[in-house]
């Protein structure tokens, strides 16, 4: 049994709009810096321009553009069939993987619309086939302005809550785009719930959204409360460290609570990939008969 360090895998998902994939930009150049080797991916297959150096790329495989003509789809519908379209050969992806050496990081940017990948049968067989093979936490990227009050606040909470509950992985959460605006509002209320309702009460006027923060606010803290979390800029690359030591974490969450199930993730990834290659044999027949 190999003793070799495992790299982190780092599913990069997050809200259209947070900074994603100017995120995955930014963690490589820090990783350029540091001296690390990585690898890229880029799952999106709609993305007009990749600003980083991404090593595998859904582009190279799948024509999102003829995707749309070939089963006549919208573009989310688009995105959902060529993301099932790669998952499909996802295993050559992890033999790529598996003779690469001395990886520490294996980042993946996923698509732009979060429910494509976090919701999907093909996002989970991606998910689960990383999971099974090395340690992989998801980093959820929110939008600090978004988070600035209450409401919104919980609401990123509970969406981040429960994309972690449906994949059964770590999750860090990153506060981006500092730059813009603080991050110390939302840093309290992760860390003190008291905090946390004394804001709801202040900003409440009785309203049932502002009854329903309140409850939840209570109910859910304990919840989230042992989630990794950092502030940062993309942009200016200020609280990148902060991030990693928050992905530190992650990987020994996974270690401790995850790694012991690896069996079972192979066996779930295989059958979601089965189910995977139906759901297309299934539109192509559908087409067919049209």
């Amino acid at each position: 049994m190999s003793t070799k360090p495992k790299p982190l895998v780092i599913l990069v998902v997050g809200m259209a709009g947070t900074g994603k994939t100017t995120l995955v930009h930014r963690l490589q150049h820090y990783a350029e810096e540091k001296g690390k080797k990585t690898y890229f991916i880029n799952l999106d297959p709609a993305v007009a321009d990749v600003p980083y150096g991404a090593n595998i790329d859904i582009r190279d495989t799948v024509n999102y553009k003829e995707v749309i003509k070939q089963y006549r789809l919208g573009p989310n519908g688009a995105i959902m069939t060529s993301l099932n379209l790669f998952a499909t050969k996802f295993h050559q992806v992890i033999g790529i993987l598996e003779k690469k050496e001395g990886l520490e990081w294996i980042v993946v940017d996923t698509p732009g619309q979060i429910e494509v990948f976090t919701w999907s049968a093909s996002g989970q067989i991606i998910a689960e086939s990383l999971a099974a093979t090395w340690p992989t936490t998801l980093l959820f990227v929110a939008d600090t302005a978004r988070c600035a009050s209450t409401q919104t606040f919980m609401s990123t909470m509970l969406y981040a809550s429960s994309i972690m509950l449906k994949q059964q992985l770590p999750l860090v959460l990153l506060f981006n785009k500092t730059d813009v605006v603080s991050s110390d509002a939302a840093v309290t209320w992760m860390k003190d719930p008291n905090a946390l309702a004394e804001a709801v009460n202040s900003g409440t006027d009785g309203s049932y959204a502002g009854s329903l923060v309140q409850s939840l606010s209570l109910f859910t803290h304990g919840f989230y409360e042992s989630i990794p979390f950092a502030s940062a800029s993309a942009a200016s690359g200020k609280g990148i460290e902060e991030l990693e030591e928050a992905l530190v974490v992650a990987k020994e969450q996974y270690l401790r609570d995850r790694a012991p199930r690896v069996g079972e993730r192979e066996k779930l990834a295989n059958e979601d990939a089965i189910a995977a290659e139906d759901m297309i044999r299934a539109y192509r027949e559908d087409r067919k008969k049209d």
